[in-house]
């Protein structure tokens, strides 16, 4: 079972295919893995065994042709969206009881693709906030140092898979949500272009700032779970046919950038300083593939006001939650949709607007430059009972979300973004590079991403047995 656990998600479903490994032999070795490391952790708090089992075998009726992209290989959800049967909590005292009554779009998309669905992972309530912890389940550890922060909002995902507690996992990004905890965890996690991945509609059916993507331990594993994850689904008016692109081929095709910018902050300060000089050293070696690597990157000074209005326009729609549970939401929920009711037209309508400008410098920017490398996150892991980050290499900021500006920036950009691991600090903690190519530019990202973990050499570190505070 040990020997499952370090192997590869290709290599997994190799093995489906072949016939060498069921999946009810993963399914084993998961459930195993977790008995032994989860209780360090905390995040798989939710497990479907029983689901996961009767669902393998359902699947292993079908000849191997009929078994998706994925044959049987088992995935986590993250506990923001819905697996028929399964407690779904959104990580809650407001839906702590909740069991699903149907699976969400993107769970049923997964399933029709061969994954098997055996955890929830955890987040923070509501998805808000970087730091994984929540009054249902308590708070994700780092495994790397189990005093400090998986940072979030899919950092019961990140860790599942830095311990060994999954081969790939789901989750889901608008202020970072995939790439901070990939960051902090040193996995690999991609927030891909709006309309790529379906997914349930609820409150706005037009949303381009919240998306779902895959996470794995590696480039190409992350890739594998794409392909089951992307394609048009009519339950969602904004999602994209499949053009019968295969990312993992992508990924391995050997496409190397010609030119690159690399850039310290994306003139969005502050940045802790020994990150900035881990990340500016390794960006600096995809000179080592014959790349020209040049300092530089787009005109986003507008991020911050911009994200901030629109984060709090994606919250207003919680006003029946605040008027009826008020006294059971985290403050910096209560802080969110509150100001999202106080917004006016004026602000709304500048907010877009900055969006827009935004949106077009970055496309011009990508004239000149093939992938846009920088920090993912701003600081290193951090002790976990610390509910945000609220200062950095100086600099103290207003807000709970003010220190995701680097992340929410591309969001707002709407390109995908990729967080590969890129170094360590001196205490022994990941640091994670983010890589962004133009929007749907996926076929790019994934290539360039690996070259660049190739480079690096960094795409083994995980999984990791959980590690105390030394």
């Amino acid at each position: 079972m040990s020997d499952l656990i370090r192997m590869t998600a290709t290599q997994i479903v190799e093995g489906l295919r072949s016939g060498a490994i069921s999946p009810l032999d993963c399914i084993d070795a998961l459930e195993t893995r977790i008995a032994a490391v989860d209780g360090m952790v905390n995040a798989l708090p939710t497990r479907c065994f029983d689901r996961a089992h009767d669902h393998a075998r359902r699947l292993m009726a079908r000849p191997m042709r009929e078994r998706g992209v994925l044959a049987g290989l088992p995935v986590p959800i993250k506990d923001l969206t819905d697996v028929a049967g399964v407690r779904s909590t959104q990580g809650s005292p407001i839906y702590k009881d909740r069991i699903a009554p149907s699976s969400d779009v993107l769970v049923t998309h997964l399933e029709g693709n061969g994954g098997i669905v055996y955890a929830m992972s955890n987040t923070p309530e509501f998805g808000a906030g970087a730091n994984t912890f929540n009054e249902v389940f308590g708070p994700t550890l780092n495994p790397w140092n189990t005093r400090m922060s998986a940072a979030g909002s899919s950092g019961g995902a990140a860790v599942a898979l830095a311990t060994g507690m999954a081969w790939v996992a789901h989750g889901s990004d608008l202020g970072g949500s995939l790439r901070n905890p990939a960051s902090f965890c040193g996995v690999v996690g991609m927030r891909p272009s709006p309309g790529r991945v379906a997914a349930s509609v609820f409150s706005k059916i037009d949303s381009t700032l919240g998306v779902e993507g895959p996470m794995a331990r590696n480039v190409e594993d992350l890739a594998l779970l794409f392909d089951a994850m992307v394609g048009e689904e009519p339950d969602d008016p904004i999602s994209l046919p499949s053009d019968g692109t295969s990312y993992l081929a992508a990924a391995r095709s050997g496409w190397r950038p010609k030119r690159v910018a690399i850039s310290r902050d994306l003139g969005l300060p502050p940045v802790d300083p020994e990150v900035g000089d881990i990340v500016m050293a390794a960006a600096r070696r995809f000179a080592e593939a014959g790349v020209i690597v040049e300092e530089a990157h787009p005109d986003l000074r507008e991020a911050r006001d911009c994200a901030q209005v629109l984060r709090a326009l994606s919250y207003a729609n919680m006003k029946p939650l605040l008027d009826t549970y008020r006294d059971l939401l985290k403050p910096e929920v209560v802080w969110n949709i509150e100001k999202g009711l106080r917004l006016t037209s004026a602000e709304i309508a500048r907010a877009e607007a900055q969006r827009g400008e935004m949106f077009r410098r970055m496309r011009c920017f990508f004239q000149d430059y093939d992938l846009l490398l920088c920090p993912t996150t701003i600081v290193p892991p951090y002790p976990v009972e610390r509910r945000y980050v609220a200062e950095c290499n100086g600099v103290v900021f207003e807000t709970y979300v003010d220190w995701l500006t680097i992340v929410s920036a591309i969001t707002l950009c709407c390109c995908p973004a990729i967080s590969i691991p890129c170094g360590f600090t001196r205490s022994g903690l990941p640091v994670g590079l983010q890589i962004v190519a133009p929007t749907r530019g996926e076929a790019r990202l994934l290539p360039g991403a690996r070259c660049m973990e190739e480079i690096l050499g960094l795409g083994a570190l995980t999984p990791i047995d959980p590690r105390p505070p030394g």
